[in-house]
């Protein structure tokens, strides 16, 4: 079993940067493909970035441009840097997981799920 913990969400005005944070447990983290969701009010969860364990990354057209992930494998911890942020990127965000193959921006393609972090941003 996994366990991902997610930090750094908070209120932060358009035009902001914040970084996100998911540590997780286990031994081989290096070769979890990791992804960055979001939810908004009243929305579906969707896809906002994605890193392989060969580190391909994978962006929403929507963050491309704006949000970087990385990973400290070292650390089992993956980054999610956004900058510029804008009122429409408010939503609770979380980590996944998965050490299968699958869909990078497939929700059901992940097998652990953080509790998620909070991001507000405010106009």
């Amino acid at each position: 079993q996994v366990q991902l913990v997610e930090s750094g969400g908070r209120l932060v005005q358009a035009g902001g940067s914040l970084r996100l944070s998911c540590v997780a447990s286990g031994r081989t983290f290096s070769r979890y493909t990791m992804g960055w969701f979001r939810q908004a009010p009243g929305l579906e969860r969707e896809f906002v970035v994605g890193i392989s364990s060969s580190g391909s990354t994978y962006y929403a057209d929507s963050v491309k441009g704006r949000f970087t992930i990385s990973r400290d494998n070292a650390k089992n911890t993956v980054y999610l840097q956004m900058n510029n942020l804008k009122s429409q990127d408010t939503a609770v965000y979380y980590c996944a997981a998965r050490d299968r193959g699958g869909s990078v921006v497939l929700s059901d393609d992940y097998d652990y799920w953080g509790q998620g972090t909070q991001v507000t941003v405010s106009s």
